[in-house]
Order: C-alpha cells, then structure tokens, then sequence
C-alpha cells in the first residue's frame, strides 16, 4: 500500500452543504468544491431536511465532478473515497453514501466511512502543518458542542460534550427570536461585535453546570434570553438587540472559552484547536487569542471557510484511516444519531 502522495476523494453531505473535495496526504488541498443551500433554507428560517436531501441529489454529480477538474485528476489517480455517514440529516447522508458507492463499485477503490465530528477536528490538520497530537479540539457548531482530547492519531477522550441544545442551534433559536433570520450564528456575531470593548453586565446566566464538570447546557441561558425579550414587549419597553445579541454571546463564549482553558490545565495540554461552524465566530477567536497568550497555550485556528460544512475535512480524516487500513464495508449505512466514538 502507498505511504505516501495518497489522494482521498471527500464527500460530505450531512445537512446543507453538498461537497467533494481531493486532498493529498491529509494535508493538502487540491480542490474543494462546496454547494451551500443557505438561501433555499433561509425563507424557512431552518433548513428543512427533505428540500435539502433533494438539493443534494441535484448537486452531488456536478460538485464530484469540479472536484476531479479542479484538482486535475480523475478516478484512476485516487486512492480511496472517503464520506460522511454520521450523524447529520438521514435523506442528506444516503446521498453522499449512494455516489461513495457507486463510486468504490465501478472503480475498485476502498470506501472509507467518517464520523462527521471526526472531519471537523481533522479540519485544523489543512490550516495548521505543524499540529500534530496531542491536542485539545473544542468543537462547535449548530449540532454539536463538545472538548475532545485528541491523543494520538485516531486516539480520542470525549471530555464534555452539551447536554441539551448545541452552541450553533441556542445562537439560531436566538437569531429567529430577535428577527435576525437564519442562519444566526454570524447575524449575532456582528451585532455584538458593534458594542465590542463593552463590558458584559451579566445579563443572562452563566452555566458553568457542577464543579469539575466540563459539560455544557445552553437551554437555560436560551429561556433567559427569550423570556427577558418577551418581558420588555409586555412592559412596552424598547428592544436593543445590539445589546441582547452582546450579553447573549458573552454568557455563552465565556463559559465556553473558561472550561476549556481549565480542561487544558488538568490534562496538562499545550495545544489548543477549534473546529466547527462556531469556530468562525469573531469573538470566539478573540477570547481564546487573548486566553492563550496569556497562558503561553499554542492556539491552532482553522481557515474560516474550512469552519463550516466541507469535503476536505472529510478527505482529511480519510487519510489517517486509510494508513490504519481501517476501510468500510459498501454496506456502510447512514446513522443520523450517530455519537463521537471516544
């Protein structure tokens, strides 16, 4: 088997962005082709998962094949295909799993299926060359929030994870209540970031949970919010959603940012990574910037566009199970439930 100048066709397909990426070696992106759906899910103010399983089935043959263009190879050159198949929208999942296998069966190349957090934390591995295990990846996004210990290759410790609503899906809930519309994560970022050098005047909870733990629970400083917006419309009173967007975002990034510096302490980590659509968020980066200066930690950021949904990550983590020959069976299905394996 090759060791090297390996090249992994990704596909990911879990929710609202249809994409197919080549990477070489884990670590070098020759194309990453991405459809987002943002707009047809907007007018919703969600995604909804049967228009988007249907975008995808529109999509993927086009996006595969500017994929293969833009990376100047063709299915010959590629030494396997890896593909989301959990956890994310079933009818999105079986789309990407369908072309992975049509692809494997015509052309004898191993399939390779990825744990969809697996690809976010594998995401540093294409903006950062020198990170290597051991590491802290706290990852982010509208269906997860979790700190994963990531001590060797493929070797992973789940240290906390949300024990209701994710990060991303309290910033959405949040964005719809204030009329912000969908998606909300960015709408909040940038009015918050309109009273930046504020100081927060704890306004809302902070749910730091019980001592030592290093879970999370948005839904109470989600209820807090909607419930301090539906008392000022009651009273009369005028809503400044600059402010609320400010006190919503700082009661859930320092809690956020705090358990993470602490798990690094305990476990004696030196290296910070984030990953997710949330770890694009301004703010976000600034605390955990000024954190890890101050701490002497080493702080690995992805590239924004590779924070959101994205094939390359997928092609990454393909990487590091195809030099394990950890290879899938073509009867691989979709599991939309699917959890992190620690």
């Amino acid at each position: 088997m090759k060791t090297e100048n390996i090249k992994i066709l990704g596909i990911e397909t879990s929710c609202d962005e249809t994409s197919a990426s080549v990477v070489c070696d884990g670590r070098e992106i020759l194309s990453n082709s991405i459809y987002s759906q943002i707009d047809l899910h907007s007018i919703y103010g969600g995604v909804v998962p049967e228009v988007a399983s249907r975008s995808h089935i529109e999509k993927i043959n086009p996006i595969l094949l500017d994929a293969l263009k833009n990376a100047s190879i063709d299915f010959p050159d590629l030494d396997a295909v890896a593909v989301t198949y959990g956890p994310g929208l079933v009818g999105s999942l079986l789309v990407g799993l369908s072309a992975a296998k049509a692809i494997c069966l015509s052309s004898g190349l191993p399939l390779i299926g990825i744990n969809h957090i697996e690809g976010h934390i594998c995401a540093n591995y294409l903006s950062s060359p020198t990170l290597s295990p051991p590491f802290l990846c706290l990852v982010v996004s509208g269906g997860h929030t979790q700190i994963v210990l990531v001590k060797e290759d493929l070797v992973y410790q789940t240290l906390g994870k949300t024990k209701d609503d994710a990060i991303g899906e309290a910033y959405d809930k949040i964005a719809r209540v204030l009329g912000l519309g969908y998606p909300g994560g960015p709408k909040i970022d940038r009015l918050a970031k309109e009273l930046g050098g504020m100081q927060s005047e704890g306004l809302f909870p902070r749910a730091y949970l019980e001592e030592g733990s290093f879970d999370f629970s948005f839904s109470g400083v989600k209820s807090s919010v909607i419930n301090y917006i539906h008392t000022l419309k009651m009273k009369g009173t005028e809503i400044d959603i600059r402010k609320i967007a400010f006190e919503f975002q700082e009661a859930v990034l320092e809690v956020v940012v705090e358990k993470l510096i602490q798990s690094a302490k305990i476990h004696h980590v030196n290296q910070i990574a984030v990953a997710g659509g949330v770890a694009a968020n301004s703010r976000l980066r600034d605390l955990l910037n000024q954190k890890c200066s101050e701490l002497g930690l080493h702080l690995f950021l992805p590239r924004v566009d590779l924070c959101t949904d994205n094939a390359a990550m997928i092609a990454s983590a393909g990487y590091y199970r195809y030099k394990a020959s950890l290879f899938s069976n073509l009867r691989l299905n979709s599991i939309p439930n699917e959890t992190f394996h620690s």
